[in-house]
């Protein structure tokens, strides 16, 4: 306890234990790199949110081992995720084991009814993504991708390189 009046000693834990675990999270980061809060896979997305889990449980330590645990916790997820993003930048044939495949939800204005039913999006998900987009008529569309991580990309114009669809899963 930090003082006899209960409700102070809360204030100055909960605010100490919060500048110790951001400290600690910022460090981590700065040694890994920008790519530790990257949504590039699902694996990313999913170390994010556990370091934002364990980050909450920092704050509500109630002892020093309560504290140490998820700062541990924390380093050990990001040490996980950098050892992986590497292996995947040098093994091909890893990033298939660890990532999802981006699939083809549209092609040239037309819904891909398949792809849509396999990954359970609907003809309205892709509409609102549209209108996002900015999209004005469904024949300016060349594509419409569901992302590793679950994000929607829309790509409309005249034309589309070829490149922009590789690895992209097509089957219908």
């Amino acid at each position: 306890m930090f003082t006899e009046i209960a409700a102070l000693d809360v204030i100055l834990r909960g605010t100490l234990l919060a500048l110790i675990g951001l400290f600690w999270v910022v460090v981590c980061v700065r040694v890994i790199g920008l790519r530790a809060f990257s949504k590039m896979t699902s694996f990313d997305f999913v170390t994010t949110i556990a370091i934002g889990s364990l980050l909450a449980g920092c704050v509500q330590a109630s002892s020093w081992s309560g504290l140490l645990q998820p700062l541990i916790a924390i380093t050990a997820l990001l040490g996980i995720q950098y050892a992986v993003s590497r292996m995947r930048a040098e093994r091909e044939s890893f990033e298939g084991l660890i990532g999802n495949t981006p699939t083809l939800l549209m092609h040239n204005g037309e819904f891909q009814d398949a792809a849509l039913t396999r990954t359970r999006t609907t003809r309205s998900d892709i509409i609102a993504k549209l209108r996002e987009a900015n999209v004005l008529h469904l024949e300016d569309v060349r594509a419409v991708v569901l992302e590793t991580t679950g994000d929607i990309s829309v790509l409309h114009g005249d034309a589309l390189d070829d490149i922009l669809l590789d690895g992209v899963n097509r089957s219908a």
